[in-house]
């Protein structure tokens, strides 16, 4: 099966040099296909934001112990998906699709947020279900198990279906910055990139304060870049001040 949209024919390289031809897998070609789709139907705009983590890795290594005693590995990216889930449930229209066809904008009340994993057979986006109601522990057992069978080939397709959100974590690998594509029909998807320790002016001196990286995509048929500044920035507030998830 080609990929839709490639009309172009390539030049014989072998002109030129020695080539090497191999045929694009399953996922590859699945992935091709579903960032041209996305590139194509949606005007993208990526916000740059950055937070201060200190607070959240010194609660990361506090509970390590007490999180492995139960047989989970706690992790920034699970606590990143439960503040992305409040700040979806304040932000509505992050959590939507556009109806082009019928001049619509479909509210998701269901909050799936998927996390891209990185495999030996490509990109794989498991959807974590219902994340604004499962708790820092619970997502974490949920995302490694995902995570481990997508890497083992043991996920489901159906368990890459339905997300409304996305989130990629390109921390581990490194980078200071990505745009992502947003993955159709969702709205907006956020990357992370690595954190580096700085020194931050805080209350007349420095300190080395441990500050992440993130950047937000998004369609900007339905998003403006006030709500995606205001969006991004209250997911930087609730790794900076996690209280603030409780206000109201």
């Amino acid at each position: 099966m080609a990929i839709s949209g490639v009309v172009a024919s390539l030049p014989d390289f072998s002109r030129w040099g020695e080539v090497d031809i191999e045929e694009m897998k399953t996922v590859r070609r699945l992935t091709a296909q579903s960032t041209m789709t996305g590139w194509k139907s949606i005007p993208h705009v990526t916000q740059f934001d950055e937070a201060d983590i200190s607070g959240v890795m010194a609660f990361i290594e506090k509970n390590t112990r007490q999180a492995e005693k139960i047989g989970v590995r706690l992790t920034l990216t699970a606590i990143l998906v439960r503040i992305c889930a409040e700040a979806l449930r304040r932000f509505p229209r992050f959590n939507a699709s556009v109806d082009v066809v019928n001049n619509r904008i479909i509210l998701k009340k269901y909050i799936h947020i998927g996390i891209a994993a990185d495999t030996p057979r490509g990109l794989l986006i498991p959807v974590v279900r219902d994340a604004n109601c499962k708790s820092i522990i619970e997502l974490a057992r949920t995302i490694a198990d995902l995570a481990t069978r997508a890497r083992n080939k043991k996920i489901k397709p159906d368990e890459m279906e339905g997300g409304t959100f996305t989130i990629s974590n390109q921390g581990g690998i490194g980078g200071v910055g990505f745009t992502p594509i947003v993955l159709w029909p969702q709205v907006a998807v956020l990357g992370i990139s690595r954190s580096a320790i700085r020194p931050i002016y805080v209350q007349d001196r420095f300190e080395p304060r441990t500050i992440l990286p993130l950047s937000l995509s998004y369609d900007h048929r339905i998003i403006d870049g006030a709500d995606a500044a205001r969006f991004l920035r209250w997911i930087c507030d609730g790794l900076e001040q996690p209280l603030t998830l409780f206000l109201d």
